[in-house]
């Protein structure tokens, strides 16, 4: 699945009214961006379509599968990424619907990234402002002084 395919392109330009979609390719299907924000992967299995803690209730009660696949050793590994319902394949209300979830689900994700970002660069700012030595200062060769 490594160029292109139709499902990729169907699945952009039905997509096209959230915003700038593009795809790229990794581990042998797509990642789906809008607008910079990775929300949905495409397989040879399907379009799953993230999902959190806020979201996973709406994908499970729709009786949708976890996006998995198989490890090195043979175990499977599932990520919070769920199929899209069947009424998605010809009905663009109910896949921009799921769309969306999916879009609020990788926005929360940037912002509690950003928001743990800010409050490491913060707590920085903390101990340079108190005269706190930066982490790992002091660290070096120490020698002791004999007499």
């Amino acid at each position: 699945m490594a160029r292109r395919d139709e499902t990729v392109s169907w699945l952009c330009e039905r997509l096209a009214p959230l915003g700038a979609i593009r795809a790229r390719a990794m581990f042998g299907g797509w990642g789906v961006y809008c607008e910079e924000l990775f929300f949905a992967i495409v397989t040879r299995d399907g379009v799953f379509l993230k999902a959190d803690a806020q979201s996973l209730p709406e994908f499970q009660a729709a009786g949708l599968q976890p996006f998995e696949y198989a490890m090195k050793d043979g175990t499977q590994q599932s990520l919070n990424y769920y199929s899209l319902p069947t009424a998605a394949d010809d009905d663009d209300e109910v896949l921009l619907a799921w769309a969306r979830k999916a879009l609020g689900a990788a926005l929360r994700a940037r912002a509690a990234k950003e928001s743990v970002g800010a409050r490491r660069a913060a707590g920085a700012a903390e101990k340079a402002r108190k005269g706190a030595k930066p982490a790992g200062a002091g660290r070096g060769k120490r020698t002791v002084k004999t007499s």
